[in-house]
């Protein structure tokens, strides 16, 4: 009758339904359930053995309720619903009855079951015990002479079923003494494919425990298996399937696979895979040649198994069988599997050095009595130059490598690293030090004590919403220069700093200066000033092409007009004999100047990099050619007025580097100015990893194609230069340069390796150096091999960046993303587990990427991000101190400290100067709250000096909303806390081998000053009552994309773990997430969603952390900005660039305004209206415009606005209405 209706249910779909039939539909659905659970209620009274002729009952029950289950899905459903026992009565009738033909019924009752809704109805079946009473039946079946064949196939089926989500089944089976059944069934029935189809299946269950593996291997189950595969044949190719994954589930315990080896079962799998590969031609068997390539992968998980591998010529088979598969993502699995297996097989290298400690050494004060850099000291010599060939399944962490962009999602923090201990994530003002010795760092708090009455101070301009301001006379205070000089150019430990030059400012006047740079051959005075050399500086030209250097005998730099807020300079090129002196004039085309300008050079004398004049079209030749006197103009365009080449050498002259530097790279000397085009992120082509894994195993397969030639390399001093022209040359012996050694693998391949941190032996990611000697058309492979990270957004879009000498001859001076066929991946080089810090295996990984060239005989420079070096914020910070106005802006620089290698630790100060040296406005100014601001503690996170530029330049603007910042405020600022590990390039430390955001819980004085003493200008500030209102670290994040914040959350962090009675109970303030949640309303590249609070236990020791724990500000944070760019909001797809990240430094400056302005009682009260507007006139004004009167005159149009808001709302009056008009 059921059946009947359902017919005619389907005849009638889709017509307009018949109420009464409907009724009797659900009439009908009601008898089936009360037929069923009358079924089930019989069977279990027959259980209970209140039913008379039980046998016969129970087969007929059984039949019945198999019948509803095969015809009737809402039974099927019913079973296994929440609440019902219809399982439970199916399990105990199997259990007790005798009848085959009932455990037949039940057993096909339960396939039935299980197999509609998958998974959870397997699981249901395990918990109700069913793997046990199965095992149980398999076990009193197999005594039966003969089994009975049929109860034995669906036993094996329906275990088979349930044993994947059984994760004890290997343990209930051997325990049960049910292993060696499903074996004995397999050895006795080799040509019963019916029955021993279900039994592998089992075996492959069983399998997954190691013991049992062990187990069964020692029965002669991998011999077996090699019975039942074979070459290829169009019969039994499911028996075949099942065998190769229970093969490959086998041999992944060492000792089948040794045993797999001892027998040579290597060669005949690669047989094997051979023969289904040649006849297999429209690939409808992909999965028995994945199964036999699953099974190689096993086997070769261990040494013995590689071994074998090799000898059988393996790596040639898989190579050769992959390059004749199609590049169509059908083959993708058997391509990646062998690629997979060539890439473990690959013979593990040592890297071509001799030591991958760093080629530079340098002597610590103290050696740390723990931790890795003690570990580097008590190393055994030559102990990193053992390669780890210990067997290691390191399948996870390769299968991780396919294409999945895991980093850049927000990723489940890891329970065990989150801190669950309250009282140790409680905030707790710890001084840490006595009182007394924090009074050493009062001498950087003068605004906390300085009354200028001395000064004539009078109120300033422009005050536009104050209408008794005093706008008379003279603002005298003394500047940042002057103290600079006077009082603290002492560091904390008494150094003093080099004097600048008396004559300076006279001097300055009389441009251009010259930059003598020594020659060989001629030595001259100059009549502009005395070379008086300090150091032996080198000249780099040994690469240079000579007749490059024929032409450039003299080289002059001028200036042109200033054009608006764009400014411009122009470098001239004078050729002479050859035997004068060459020389440099740079000047400086902004109008405030540095004061030390006319000074440059008198002490050491740098040399510029190869410089080239070629590439240009040939009329410019012809042009030049014609003259007496030949010059080649470069003129730069929208130059930031904080660069000046003739500062910038002088910076670098005072700089202390480990290797002694005497080089410039040319992009620091000439500058950056951001690519006037978008630099969307690349899209990756289908394949190019696979690719270039595959060019690499040719490295091996076909030896003798391989050059191997070394040609550029910092341990060998007496490694030639090579002069062919084909060859390109190589140097990163300049300030942030890091590239250790290059060989030459083909004519147009290198590969390239980095140099470690200096004190230890690893951290290799940063890499900045000069290429030159290219030819144009030609695409260059460039491979950078001793990477350490197990994943990067080269693999995700990010490309490296290059400059381009000719190009900036040609008024391009910028660094550009460039490079095609990009991507990151683990390659054949490994060091010991000892060097390695105890991991066994650890590989590097290569960042691979192609690049041809514009210019042939160009000088190109390549960087992992573009580079910020510690003379360019010297500069910076001299231009921004010269340039800014002493009756507005408060600004000083001190030196916090000595670094290790000798450097000064800058430290700024800048606030907004007192109205008046009246009482009320001196206490207004001593009493403004303190921000604290820091940056590059991590050398290779170049992305946070760029955004400190853009904060540092915002908050020395001239913009109104920057002076309401200044007057808001008091900014303590170290741009730059690893000024050591910056100038050396090294990626992560400082010169004393270790990270130095890890050492803020106890800094040693000794190896890490700049964290001891930046943590002593906080205590100071917490000792005094004066916490920070905010504290903010600037990082740069490699493996996501934004910018996003890190801050700290007691109730955040336990929200991840399981402790959450105690959090609910904790009262906190929310204060944290204001910030961001401001940043990520007015800054395009911020992303709160990235955003994290919880305290984790490796994180313990940063910054953040004790600043939050120890110090006592709330609102401590890491800010991130992505190395790669953004995917969301206004620079959706595109990568990052200096415009980007500086713009984000000045967002986070308008966003401490608005938090300003939010935590005032006026905000409350303002109308929606006017906050709207507000955030227009801040966008405007952090955008550097031709308009920049405009938008000034909105800002301060806007303060008015306020400032008559604020009056009425304060006398009563009512507020102001209307619209602010947009026109000056």
């Amino acid at each position: 009758m059921s059946v009947c209706w359902l017919t005619a249910d389907r005849s009638f779909r889709g017509r307009k339904k018949d109420p009464g039939r409907t009724i009797q539909m659900g009439e009908a659905s009601n008898s089936q359930s009360s037929r069923t659970m009358s079924l089930l209620s019989q069977l279990e009274k027959i259980n209970l053995g209140s039913v008379l002729g039980e046998a016969d009952n129970a087969r007929y029950v059984t039949s019945k309720i198999l019948h509803l289950v095969q015809s009737q899905e809402k039974t099927r459903k019913e079973m296994t619903s929440k609440g019902s026992t219809g399982i439970e009565v199916i399990l105990s009738t199997l259990e007790n009855t005798k009848d085959p033909q009932t455990m037949l019924n039940i057993l096909n009752i339960l396939i039935e079951v299980i197999s509609v809704g998958g998974g959870r109805k397997a699981n249901i079946l395990v918990a109700k015990g069913g793997t046990q009473i199965l095992l149980q039946l398999l076990l009193t079946a197999s005594k039966d002479s003969p089994p009975n064949e049929e109860l034995m196939v669906l036993l094996h089926t329906l275990l088979a079923k349930i044993g994947p989500k059984d994760k004890k089944i290997g343990m209930k089976a051997r325990i049960n003494g049910a292993l060696n059944i499903s074996l004995n069934l397999v050895k006795q029935n080799l040509q019963n494919h019916r029955l021993i189809l279900p039994c592998l299946q089992v075996l492959r269950v069983y399998s997954t425990s190691s013991v049992n593996a062990v187990s069964l291997g020692k029965n002669g189950v991998v011999e077996l298996m090699f019975k039942i595969i074979g070459p290829f044949s169009k019969k039994n190719t499911s028996l075949m399937k099942v065998a190769l994954d229970t093969l490959a589930a086998l041999l992944k315990s060492k000792t089948n696979a040794r045993r797999a080896v001892d027998r040579g079962y290597v060669q005949v799998l690669l047989t094997i895979y051979v023969d289904w590969h040649r006849h297999d031609s429209r690939h409808r068997y992909m999965l028995i040649r994945k199964g036999v390539l699953q099974c190689i992968k096993s086997v070769t998980n261990i040494k013995l198994g590689r071994k074998a591998f090799i000898d059988a010529n393996g790596m040639k088979i898989l190579y050769n069988t992959s390059q004749e598969c199609l590049a169509v993502r059908t083959l993708d699995p058997l391509v990646n599997t062998s690629s997979l297996i060539m890439r473990k097989c690959f013979p593990k290298n040592r890297l071509p050095l001799p030591t991958i400690k760093s080629a530079f050494h340098f002597q610590l004060p103290v050696i740390p009595a723990s931790g890795p850099v003690a570990q580097l000291y008590n190393l055994p010599p030559d102990v990193d130059d053992v390669v780890d060939e210990s067997d290691d399944n390191d399948d996870a962490e390769t299968e991780s490598e396919i294409e999945t962009e895991n980093d850049d999602k927000d990723q489940h923090f890891k329970n065990d690293d989150i801190e669950t201990d309250i009282n140790k994530l409680k905030p707790r003002q710890e001084l840490g030090r006595p009182l007394e010795e924090l009074k050493m760092y009062e001498r950087f708090f003068p605004e906390l004590s300085e009354n200028f009455q001395e000064c004539d101070l009078v109120s300033k301009e422009p005050k536009p919403f104050i209408p008794d301001a005093n706008l008379s006379g003279p603002i005298v205070v003394p500047t940042a220069g002057e103290e600079y000089s006077a009082e603290t150019k002492q560091s904390t430990k008494g150094v003093a700093l080099k004097e600048s030059n008396p004559v300076l400012t006279e001097e300055y006047n009389r441009r251009p200066a010259f930059l003598e740079l020594p020659k060989k051959d001629s030595v001259k005075d100059s009549s502009l000033h005395q070379q008086n050399d300090q150091r032996n500086l080198s000249p780099s030209c040994q690469c240079l092409n000579q007749e490059i250097v024929k032409g450039l005998d003299r080289m002059s730099l001028q200036s042109s007009a200033k054009n608006d807020q764009y400014y411009s300079t122009a470098c001239v090129i004078t050729k002479e004999s050859k035997t004068s002196l060459t020389t440099l004039a740079c000047s400086n085309p902004c109008e405030h100047v540095s004061p030390c300008g006319s000074s440059l050079f008198e002490g050491s004398s740098v040399h510029l990099g190869k410089f080239c004049c070629t590439g240009v079209d040939s009329e410019e030749e012809d042009s030049r050619s014609s003259s007496s006197g030949e010059q080649v103009m470069l003129e730069v365009s929208d130059v930031s007025p904080v660069h000046d080449c003739d500062l910038y050498i002088e910076m670098v002259k005072t700089t202390k580097s480990i290797p002694e530097y005497s080089e410039v790279a040319y992009p620091d000397y000439f500058g950056h100015i951001p690519p006037p085009f978008k630099e969307p992120i690349l899209e990756r082509l289908y394949g190019v990893q696979r690719t270039k894994i595959s060019q690499d195993i040719e490295r091996l397969i076909h030896q003798n194609d391989i050059i191997d030639r070394v040609v550029y390399d910092l341990d060998n001093l007496s490694c030639l230069v090579p002069e062919e022209a084909d060859v390109l040359k190589f140097n990163s012996k300049f300030e942030s340069g890091n590239l250790r050694k290059v060989i030459q693998i083909r004519k147009n391949e290198y590969d390239l390796i980095l140099n470690s941190d200096i004190n230890s032996n690893h951290y290799h990611q940063w890499f900045y150096f000069e290429v030159s000697g290219m030819k144009t058309g030609i695409g260059y492979r460039f491979n950078i091999i001793n990477c350490e990270k197990s994943n990067s957004q080269f693999n995700y879009g990010m490309q490296p960046l290059m400059y381009s000498v000719q190009e900036a001859l040609n008024s391009r001076p910028c660094w550009t993303r460039v490079g095609t066929d990009i991507c990151y991946y683990k390659n054949h080089f490994s060091r010991s587990s000892i060097a390695a810090g105890g991991q066994k295996g650890k590989s590097y990984y290569t960042i691979t990427f192609t690049v041809t060239f514009q210019h042939k005989d160009d000088v190109c420079y390549f960087a992992y991000h573009y580079p910020y070096t510690y003379s360019t914020l010297k500069m910076h910070l001299q231009k921004l101190e010269s340039m800014h106005n002493p009756q507005q802006i408060y600004f000083r620089q001190d030196v916090l400290c000595e670094t290790l290698a000798g450097n000064s630790c800058p430290l700024v100060t800048i606030t907004a100067m007192p109205e008046s040296n009246y009482y009320e406005h001196i206490c207004q100014f001593r009493n403004r709250p303190y921000v604290f601001l820091s940056a590059r503690v991590h050398p290779g996170e170049t992305n946070a000096s760029w955004v400190m530029k853009g904060t540092l330049e915002y908050l020395m603007s001239n913009n109104p909303s920057a002076q309401c910042l200044r007057e808001s405020y008091i900014f303590k600022i170290i741009p730059m806390l690893n000024p050591d590990g910056v100038i050396n390039g090294n990626h992560r430390c400082s010169l004393s081998g270790e990270d130095l955001n890890r050492q803020w819980q106890n800094p040693n004085p000794d190896l890490h000053p700049t964290i001891y003493h930046a943590k002593g200008l906080l205590q100071y500030l917490a000792a005094i009552k004066r916490l920070p209102l905010v504290y903010c670290d600037y990082h740069g994040h490699s493996r996501k994309k934004n910018v996003f914040m890190y801050g700290c959350s007691i109730k955040e962090t336990m929200w991840h773990t399981n402790v959450n009675a105690a959090a609910c109970d904790l009262m906190e303030d929310p204060c944290y997430r204001v910030l961001p949640k401001i940043l990520s309303q007015t800054a395009p590249a911020f992303c709160m969603g990235s955003c994290s609070f919880v305290v984790e236990k490796s994180k313990e020791s940063t910054a953040r952390v004790v600043v939050w724990r120890e110090i006592g500000v709330q609102r401590s944070y890491t800010m991130e900005s992505t190395l790669c760019g953004c995917d969301q909001g206004k620079y959706k797809g595109l990568q990052i660039g200096t415009r980007e990240l500086e713009e984000m430094g000045a967002k986070f400056c308008v966003g401490l305004l608005r938090l300003k302005r939010m935590s005032s009682p006026l905000e409350y009260s303002l109308p929606s209206s006017l906050l709207d507007i507000e955030n227009e006139l801040m966008e405007s004004s952090c955008k550097v415009t031709r308009d920049g009167g405009k938008a000034d005159w909105l800002v301060v149009s806007w303060i008015l606005l306020l400032a008559r808001f604020e009056d009425r709302s304060n006398t009563g009056l009512p507020p102001v209405t209307g619209h602010l008009s947009c026109s000056p």
